[in-house]
Parts: C-alpha cells; structure tokens; sequence
C-alpha cells in the first residue's frame, strides 16, 4: 500500500513542502509514498511549489480505515482527517507542542523537536541522504524554512534552522532575502480569496478554558490591504465561528517587516483576550502588539480569558 504523507488542514508553506520532501526521502529509501493536502494551499505554498517545479499534491477529504500514513507539521487531531484514528499512522514528524488526542493502530515513530520548521527536522532525519537531495527538494525545504522563520525574523527560530537555511541557500544559488521578498509577495496577494476564505486560511483551532478560539495569523508585507477589509472581516467573523463549531475567531495582522501584530477586536470577549492576554490596552476595534510574531510561541502560549 503507498503511504501517504499530509500536514495540517490549511496548509501553509511547510504544510504543503514537507509531504513533498518526505514523500522523495522515503521513496529514495525503497518505500512507495504520495505527498496528499487537507485543503487548499495558501499563495505562498502554491508560489513555491511552482517556483521549484513541483505539482501541487491531490487534496483528501479524509482517509481510508487502515490507510498507512504519516503526519507531518502537526499532531493535533482537529487539524486532521475526521477518520484518522481509524488510518494506519506510521509515523509522525511535527516541531509543535504535544496536543494529545491521537490514537495509533501500532506503535510509532514519533518525532518532534523544538525548531521552528518540520523540513529542518527532517533534514536531521535523513543523516547521509540529505547529500542525495533533488535541487527542487532542496529548494522547498530553503521555503518551508525561510517561511516559517519569516526569514529568520520570528522568535521560533534556532541557529539550526537558519544555518541550514543559509547552506541550501549558498548550495542553490539563492540570495537570502531577496527570495525570501519574493515568497512573502506571494503570500500577501490575498485579493482573491473571500473573509471566510482569509479567516480560516492560517488558522488552528485552540481551547483556553473551555471557551474554543480558532485563532488565525495572517502575515504580510502589507497588512494595509487586509486592514482595509477589516470591517467586512469582523462582519463575517461570527458566521465562521458558528460554522466551525467554535466560540469566537482571533484574527491577527503579522507585519513582516515591521515586526509586530494587529489584532482585529469585534466585540467585548476579544478586548478581554487582548488586554488579559498580552498586557494590551484596546480603545477602538484593532490593537497593536509589538514584537508579536509567532501564534506557536508568542500568541497560543499568551491567551487568556
């Protein structure tokens, strides 16, 4: 049976490049493997792929009972298929925090370390394979590094990540920041996409307290464009949340650049997470939060109600 390999639902950068990445390490290593997504890849994902010429993987619904699989970039359940305690799991590799929930038909290798990327991680896994890596399977772990460290700018990054992310970038040719623009461009083109579409598309679900909060980050090199839709976004918060079976969307601006967050503040619950949360003081419906750049290490750990 060909195992698959899949990351969180609303896949990101790292998301959609790491089943790639693992999908070619363990095919090279004799062991028949597809890359799948759980929902449609964000502008940024979808710019790499292209960039290092690669298609984008078929997007599941869910998975088959006993499906052999392997779970990349998370290990908490409500960002995985409905079916997947039923699934043969094989194998998870993730750099998030233990979230509990899962149930394996065997036991498995479980690997989760503190740095800020899954591609990092699984560059350490593949010890002397690494040497044999694709130039196109190199450049999507460079991505999936440079994205989720926004370039070395977020605090979940550790001199591992960046020290690998500088020799792929050296070993390809690739200047750094310069590529590292381009991704982020990418990312910030949301044009297309709905207020629905923009406040589930980097979201994760999280409980603090019994209150449930689908807390969505959405970081740009322009966060005026999003800002500018800020009222139909507060609008369409509550239809979300009632969709998705939670208590309230968070919604947090990242300015790459400027390095800080603006949290969109709807109604008097989210002025409560806001002030008790990060020490802010809200007057109006948006507030800054300097320095604010990771929801992994920064946001989830922070909330309060």
């Amino acid at each position: 049976m060909t195992t698959l390999i899949f990351g969180h639902k609303s896949p990101d950068t790292d998301s959609t490049g790491s089943p790639l990445i693992w999908e070619w390490f363990l095919n090279h290593t004799g062991i028949e493997s597809k890359a799948a997504l759980l929902g449609e890849p964000n502008t940024e994902a979808k710019f790499v792929a292209e960039r290092w010429g690669f298609d984008l993987p078929e997007i599941i619904a869910d998975v088959e009972d006993d499906q052999s699989c392997v779970i990349v970039d998370t290990n908490n359940p409500a960002e995985l298929p409905a079916n997947i305690n039923n699934a043969d799991v094989l194998a998870i590799i993730d750099h998030h925090k233990l979230a509990g929930g899962l149930e394996t038909k065997n036991p498995i290798n479980i690997t989760i370390r503190p740095l800020a990327c899954t591609a990092t991680i699984m560059h350490q896994m593949m010890g002397a394979h690494a040497d044999h890596m694709p130039e196109g399977i190199k450049g999507l772990m460079l991505s999936c590094i440079l994205s989720d460290t926004l370039a070395f700018r977020s605090p979940t990054t550790t001199e591992m990540d960046k020290d690998l992310a500088e020799a792929l970038a050296k070993d390809l040719g690739v200047e750094v920041e310069a590529y590292a623009g381009e991704m982020f461009e990418a990312k910030s083109d949301v044009s297309a996409f709905s207020d629905a579409e923009l406040l589930r598309m980097d979201s994760k679900e999280y409980g603090v307290d019994g209150t449930k909060f689908r807390v969505s980050v959405l970081e740009t090199t322009a966060p005026q464009i999003i800002l500018d839709r800020k009222a139909s976004l507060m609008e369409t918060m509550p239809k979300v949340a009632e969709e998705d079976g939670v208590d309230q969307v968070l919604l947090f601006v990242v300015d790459i650049l400027n390095e800080e967050a603006t949290m969109l503040i709807p109604n008097d619950l989210t002025k409560t997470v806001a002030e008790k949360s990060f020490d802010a003081t809200v007057e109006g419906d948006t507030v800054v939060l300097p320095g604010v750049m990771s929801r992994k290490k920064q946001i989830i750990p922070a909330l309060k109600v």
